[in-house]
């Protein structure tokens, strides 16, 4: 991905030039003009104009929703008719209906709501031009990171701004019930898909039609988040395989010559949802999106949320990326209309595209000052940061320290160049006065305050009142991981190991990878590479010393490899608490539903007694990352005859995997053993 960072002096640092704020000529001119323009977007070549009708006439009449009526009325007993009814119902639930006078409204509203709620937002310019350019030559999909419920809005008023063809984007169906919001986010190009399809066939057949025949037809770009779901936590998600292999089957298939993927980075100083999010990874149920409820979360308009960025990445060519990869001939074997199984191949091919677009995710995205200031805060000690203070002068040092480390690993600063860095780091922590407050020179947590009758001294609600807080820091600090993670894995295995033998901590390494495969992304077959750009960057930053055999610690490097040990500790602390609540005697099967409430309960207990030091152990998501990857590594196997999620524990892995991520199974066994990576 071509770098959009071009200041030579301070490489990383962002440059102003390369972005511009969409939000400065709309506090110094009319909202009305703006959306009241003409909208004169360059669309795909040879692509016939498609209304939500047509679009949804193309489907239903299409011969794979033919056939695939056919096979459920001869499966179920039920007419063709019936059939192809229930599938209209399906498509007017599901359709968008995107119109531009919806969009000159919502473009109205969201520029008073943005200026509301953000000092800028800054869009790299060079990213846009090659967006125009590329949506007049093959199919394009837009496929953003999704860390808010500003994501699309933002992506679609940026678009109306500079006359790019707006896109159909996919969206869950709660959505469409806010009352007439979910009209206007439809009629905005929103199409509505169920969460829950299960074993629909005849769903699955309607939304695969309806997005084959957008990216077929080309007469909008389609958007989609790869990740499936906003992400609770702030850091990328395991891509979700079904839509990606839904917008690239017509290139498979070879309806299209090309489809374009264009990777969009959008960072956030500071998240509306921030307090809301922290709260559901404790197990407080998620507010129903609805219209009411959007109303009352009003109050927002009166904060200030920092910058928003949108970098938009170089658009990248399907056909190109998937060359020597995949055997297109082997669809010519079948009629196009009839549904295939995708082949072992094929899902390979996809799962590569989808993991590759998340990492280009992250390396686009900008880093705020806050993100690093988190890094540091949580490996204070608690008792210093809820109680006695973290010196201000000893966490800006150490903040301008970490900042030169990220920017030797690659990273994107929003660093201003033209103020003073103390005055980056004052403004950073007032701009975050929810997390945290600055007291004679000292920087306190700020927890909520809960009633006294609910608060006495140790229970489990005092916990949890420095839990939100302390899960709300780590959304922010999990924002740079993808920088620092792979040389922290590197750290992680010589502190663990004790080892300085290259392929007994490449082996570890990979270890680790398999462990954390559902916490960070990893492109598939990368582990080699991984390992070699994270020495790599070792080495360049004077942390280690190489050789052909060993990786050893320089002089210097205890300093950052401490630092990067430390930025790992939390997730190996909680996976081993669940580890060993999955050992205890009593656990032999157990539900999802009991297993999220006990492993809270148990790491609340060791917090009070001071035997765990993190808070990330309480966090829903942590602990379903680490069910899944046992269940990956076939250290917990799901009982197919389960109405209730339920799974059957195989202590004898679970025990061994705990002792190789403890120290207690010495490198050499791991790399001895035919299930080294387990």
């Amino acid at each position: 991905m071509t770098s959009t960072f071009r200041d030579p002096g301070r490489a990383g640092l962002q440059d102003e030039e390369d972005f511009v704020d969409v939000l400065k000529e709309r506090r110094t001119s009319s909202d009305l003009g703006f959306v009241l323009k003409t909208f004169n977007p360059q669309p795909l070549r040879d692509a016939t104009p498609c209304s939500p009708a047509e679009l949804n006439k193309a489907v239903l009449e299409s011969q794979h929703l033919r056939y695939v009526a056919k096979e459920i009325a001869t499966e179920t007993g039920s007419s063709v008719e019936d059939v192809r009814r229930e599938a209209g119902e399906i498509l007017e639930e599901m359709s968008q209906n995107l119109q531009l006078g919806c969009i000159r409204l919502m473009g109205y509203v969201l520029s008073k709501v943005f200026k509301r709620l953000f000092r800028s937002i800054l869009v790299n310019v060079d990213g846009l031009n090659a967006l125009q350019q590329v949506s007049q030559e093959r199919p394009v999909i837009l496929m953003p990171n999704h860390r808010s419920y500003m994501d699309f809005l933002a992506i679609s008023y940026v678009l109306f701004n500079h006359d790019i063809p707006l896109p159909v984007i996919a969206a869950g169906i709660p959505l469409a019930g806010m009352k007439i919001v979910g009209e206007l986010l439809r009629r905005s190009g929103a199409f509505f898909i169920r969460r829950a399809i299960g074993s629909d066939k005849l769903y699955w057949a309607v939304l695969s039609e309806y997005v084959r025949t957008i990216v077929r037809r080309g007469f909008a770009p389609m958007e989609f988040y790869v990740e499936g779901l906003r992400s609770r936590t702030l850091k990328s998600l395991t891509p979700k395989l079904g839509m990606m292999h839904m917008v690239l089957e017509p290139y498979f298939k070879g309806e299209v010559y090309d489809i374009a993927l264009v990777p969009i980075s959008i960072s956030y100083d500071r998240v509306l949802e921030e307090s809301l999010l922290a709260h559901e990874l404790l197990g407080v149920p998620k507010p129903r999106e609805s219209t009411a409820g959007l109303l009352k979360a009003s109050k927002v308009l009166q904060e200030d949320y920092g910058s928003m960025h949108l970098n938009f990445g170089r658009p990248l060519s399907v056909r190109q990326l998937c060359e020597g990869k995949i055997n297109r001939c082997q669809y010519n074997l079948i009629p196009r209309d009839l549904p295939q199984k995708p082949t072992t191949e094929a899902q390979a091919c996809v799962s590569w595209l989808a993991h590759l677009m998340v990492r280009i995710q992250e390396e686009g995205s900008v880093l705020s000052p806050w993100s690093l200031m988190a890094c540091l805060l949580l490996q204070a000690p608690t008792r210093d940061l809820t109680e006695e203070g973290v010196l201000w002068h000893q966490l800006t040092e150490k903040t301008l320290w970490l900042r030169e480390l990220a920017l030797s690993f690659g990273a994107h600063l929003n660093w201003p160049a033209q103020v003073s860095d103390s005055d980056v780091l004052s403004s950073t922590v007032a701009l975050h006065r929810s997390s945290v407050l600055r007291k004679a020179d000292r920087v306190f947590l700020v927890r909520e305050e809960e009633p006294a009758e609910r608060r006495p001294a140790g229970t489990e609600e005092g916990v949890l009142g420095t839990a939100a807080a302390m899960l709300m820091l780590a959304s922010y600090r999990n924002q740079s991981l993808h920088v620092f993670v792979r040389p922290a894995m590197i750290a992680t295995a010589m502190h663990i190991t004790k080892s300085t033998q290259r392929d007994e901590l490449f082996s570890f390494f990979c270890f680790l990878q398999d462990v954390f495969s559902s916490e960070f992304v990893f492109i598939p077959d990368g582990s080699s590479q991984d390992f070699e750009e994270a020495c790599f960057l070792l080495k360049k930053c004077g942390a280690i010393h190489m050789s052909p055999q060993e990786v050893s610690v320089s002089d210097a490097g205890v300093e950052v490899l401490t630092f990067l040990q430390e930025l790992l500790q939390p997730f190996v602390d909680s996976y081993q608490l669940m580890f060993r609540y999955l050992c205890e005697d009593g656990v032999h099967v157990f539900s999802e539903k009991q297993f999220l409430p006990a492993v809270r309960n148990l790491a609340t207990r060791l917090i009070l007694t001071g035997e765990l030091h993190t808070y990330e152990a309480l966090s829903s998501d942590t602990q379903k990352n680490v069910l899944s990857a046992l269940r990956r590594l076939e250290a917990v196997t799901k009982l197919r005859a389960s109405e209730e999620n339920e799974y059957k524990v195989n202590k004898a892995v679970v025990k061994r995997t705990w002792d190789i991520l403890s120290g207690k199974i010495p490198p050499q066994m791991l790399r001895a053993t035919p299930d080294a990576r387990l």
